[in-house]
């Protein structure tokens, strides 16, 4: 009897009404408090995740999977030798779709009085890459970029920042130099823009694509390539994959998957999770210090019954279970319902904001700004269950201090104050 008595007496109390209404309100608030917490954290994390999905799949529209280089270089049949021995591994979960020549370098491009830093890639305009990125053109087409043309495609922003338009001339500086009779000059190019690509990432002010071969005759590679772009049947196990070949794979080569190229971008995105996680967290700490407030008055409220319960033969552990208890079962029915609410609005968020859109008539998240038509979302069982434990373990230590004060509660002293 005596073992089930502080449960009994812990959701007894938090159900009972109090002489002090003060204490119901604190106690309803802190509930209230720790439910509106952990939505906020869930909705959060599952817009951001979403944004992070997003991203991913339109940098894997123009990034490629895999990119193996060379500090000699590689030539097309050593490139051809390379993707046979990888699409003979059998072994491997993840197939190779194909490989390709890959060449790249940094440029300065230029018109009047404009200028930015960006990354020239050589591009086939009949390999996969160029047909993700054909969907992806706002202007100008990439099959226009032709052997001997010298054009160009460029990304929005770029186009944007040097006020481009599909036709224009742009000037190319390249990090080679030109030896004359008259001096060293850099080597420079005048260059056509084909094509304006936009994929709403980062890649949009960085990238540039030209045909291979033109690539080959400005960078004064002959017939070698950089090195190869691996295309593999799923590209988020590109990095399982690598570590998977590590052993294998020739060690003449460097290899980097798609998430090491885009490195720094995808650190600053966790680090931005974390920090929005974090200063979200506030919320579930004021409605912890909220279940410690009404803890305290709930003690100093029911002292003549903590004293009746010790004369009965209660110990001290039993009492300190009584208010553990409760205070974990108000922070435990707030954590329920904000996970319950939290997933269904990170669930449906997409068509709330949607429909607040259509009623009001004007953009929340204007496309032409934000590259999106609808606020994505993706809720993680992981990132669900980390809030959970995380706003449980805050309650379970904010009933720790007010439950060990009731736990010192005498008897005697308790019934002498009460009469």
């Amino acid at each position: 009897m005596l073992t089930n008595l502080p449960l009994f007496i812990g959701l007894r109390y938090m159900r009972s009404k109090r002489r002090d209404g003060f204490v119901s309100f604190i106690s309803v608030f802190s509930l209230a408090a720790m439910a509106l917490g952990v939505m906020a954290l869930i909705v959060v994390l599952s817009v951001m995740n979403g944004f992070d999905r997003e991203i991913k799949m339109r940098l894997l529209k123009v990034v490629p999977h895999v990119t193996v280089t060379s500090r000699q270089g590689l030539t097309a049949s050593e490139i051809q030798q390379l993707e046979r021995e990888l699409q003979a591994d059998t072994g491997q979960q993840q197939t190779v779709v194909s490989v390709v020549p890959m060449l790249q370098s940094f440029v300065m491009a230029s018109k009047a009085d404009h200028q930015t830093g960006l990354v020239l890639q050589g591009l086939d305009p009949v390999s996969k890459t160029a047909q993700r990125l054909t969907e992806n053109m706002i202007s100008g087409h990439v099959g226009q970029l032709q052997e001997g043309q010298f054009g160009v495609v460029i990304g929005s922003q770029i186009a944007r920042k040097l006020d481009l338009f599909v036709g224009d001339s742009l000037q190319l500086t390249l990090p080679k130099v030109t030896i004359t009779p008259a001096g060293v000059f850099p080597r420079i190019k005048r260059v056509t823009v084909t094509g304006i690509f936009q994929v709403g990432a980062q890649v949009d002010s960085s990238l540039a694509f030209i045909h291979y071969r033109d690539g080959q005759k400005l960078l004064q590679l002959g017939e070698r390539f950089h090195g190869a772009h691996v295309e593999l049947s799923d590209a988020f196990m590109a990095d399982r994959w690598l570590s998977a070949k590590r052993g294998v794979l020739d060690t003449g080569l460097q290899w980097r998957s798609w998430s090491e190229e885009m490195g720094t971008l995808f650190r600053a995105m966790r680090m931005e999770k974390v920090i929005v996680s974090l200063l979200l967290s506030v919320i579930i700490a004021v409605a912890a210090f909220n279940i410690v407030a009404s803890l305290v008055l709930m003690v100093a409220d029911k002292r003549k019954d903590i004293a009746v319960v010790r004369t009965l033969g209660a110990t001290s552990s039993m009492v300190v279970k009584i208010f553990v208890i409760q205070g974990l079962a108000v922070g435990s029915l707030g954590i329920l319902l904000g996970t319950v609410l939290g997933c269904l609005l990170a669930y449906f968020i997409g068509d709330i904001v949607a429909g607040i859109e259509q009623l009001s008539g004007s953009y929340m998240f204007d496309p032409s700004i934000y590259m999106i038509s609808a606020l994505p979302s993706k809720i993680l069982f992981t990132d669900v269950l980390a809030v959970v434990l995380g706003a449980w373990m805050i309650s379970l230590v904010a009933t720790l201090y007010p439950a060990w004060r009731a736990g010192k509660v005498l008897p005697a002293e308790a019934l002498r104050y009460d009469h």
